[in-house]
């Protein structure tokens, strides 16, 4: 028997820790307690607790399986109709001259691009990050190789925005450095910019000449489609240049097909036209074409009235359920009033992350170890388990 001598190339990989969230969607999978709560992942749940297809995807899942003839490339910036049916949603008018907009896997595709963008035009830029944030922005800044520049967005202590340091934070951006920003429904907090602070951030971004990278991943679920999409509207319209990233996994309930669109607003239309080429070349490098079913289904949703109108009432039935459940958990304590007064999916809970284990281990209700919740990742009939059990562990 021959002794191999030579180094092995995964000898050389290093320990890292496993993601948090997806660590504890395993958790929670596995548990077999009967009325277990995952309140971790977030998904849109029913007030049966399931996650259902909705019914506009299923009818155009159907055509698709009808009139699609070919699974031929569709090149690299995807389904062209998808962005261009999607912007009207999203910025409430077409796409102009100085604007494009591609395909991505997800939103994640969206911001990576996004931020290997910034890193070819910019290496130098710096991105301005409000904390906490979503547990995957700052890796997907990271493998940029951009610098990320912290500072405190919200307060979970006091359940208030950190307003004045975020003022502060921005106005200190140099010319060329980029802002991440939430465009509605922020993960994780649920405590979002009023529109007169959405003016006086697009003001210091032009100011500072810093650029704006919205992330809007949840439009629709907050308060309207229309609302949810003010503050994002209103730094498009201030700033020569945006860069938007948009997620439809949520508000079209298609998780697993990664739906999402890559948005650039330039300085004018050639700068657009190069621009796009660099994100393809970019997208070519990662994933080359993106995915075609899911951006295929919301296309055909969006090309046609009937269907359009059937996922708008769909939505509004899910943000309805939404805003439901925050109102009871609210009402559960005053402690948790704070709760009614955020929007979107997700909470930040009052509790530690010891309390956070007791929750799991004697209450099987999974939340993050930040505390940060699905409001909707309960049934109906598991409102009162959850709220009693935060309420024990406040009470000590």
């Amino acid at each position: 028997m021959l002794t191999d001598t030579k180094s092995r190339l995964l000898d050389g990989l290093e320990h890292i820790e496993p993601d948090a969230l997806l660590q504890l969607m395993v958790m929670a999978r596995d548990d077999e307690r009967q009325g277990k709560i995952d309140a971790g992942v977030g998904v849109f749940k029913t007030s049966e607790g399931k996650t259902p297809v909705m019914r506009a995807i299923k009818e155009a899942e159907k055509r698709l399986h009808e009139e699609q003839d070919s699974k031929a490339y569709l090149g690299m910036a995807g389904d062209k109709l998808f962005p261009k049916l999607l912007a009207p949603i999203v910025f409430g008018e077409e796409l102009g001259d100085n604007m494009i907009g591609l395909q991505t896997p997800g939103g994640c595709g969206a911001l990576t691009l996004a931020f290997k963008l910034v890193e070819a035009a910019r290496p130098q830029a710096r991105v301005f990050v409000g904390t906490p944030t979503w547990a995957n922005h700052q890796p997907l800044i990271a493998g940029a190789d951009l610098e990320i520049i912290e500072y405190p967005y919200y307060d979970k202590a006091d359940t208030s925005l950190c307003w004045d340091a975020m003022v502060e934070a921005l106005k200190s951006a140099r010319s060329g450095d980029v802002a991440l920003l939430h465009g509605c429904c922020h993960n994780p907090t649920g405590a979002n910019l009023t529109v007169d602070q959405w003016h006086e951030v697009a003001a210091i971004l032009v100011d500072r000449g810093v650029v704006p990278v919205i992330d809007i991943a949840y439009q629709g679920l907050g308060v309207g489609l229309e609302e949810d999409a003010a503050g994002l509207r209103i730094v498009m319209d201030a700033c020569p240049e945006v860069i938007v990233a948009q997620s439809c996994d949520k508000n079209f309930g298609v998780y697993r097909d990664r739906v999402g669109a890559l948005f650039v607003k330039a300085s004018d239309a050639k700068t657009a036209a190069l621009t796009m080429k660099h994100i393809q070349q970019i997208a070519r490098e990662m994933w080359s074409m993106p995915p075609d079913h899911g951006a295929a289904l919301v296309r055909i949703v969006l090309s046609d009235p009937e269907l359009t109108a059937m996922w708008r009432a769909e939505l509004d039935e899910m943000r309805g359920r939404i805003i439901d459940l925050r109102r009871r958990v609210a009402e559960s304590d005053p402690r948790l009033a704070y709760i009614g007064e955020q929007e979107g999916m997700f909470s930040m809970l009052p509790v530690t992350p010891e309390q956070v284990v007791k929750l799991r281990e004697e209450h099987a209700i999974y939340v993050a170890n930040n505390g940060r919740f699905n409001v909707c990742g309960m049934g109906d009939d598991q409102v009162d388990s959850f709220t009693n059990a935060v309420r024990a562990l406040m009470d000590g």
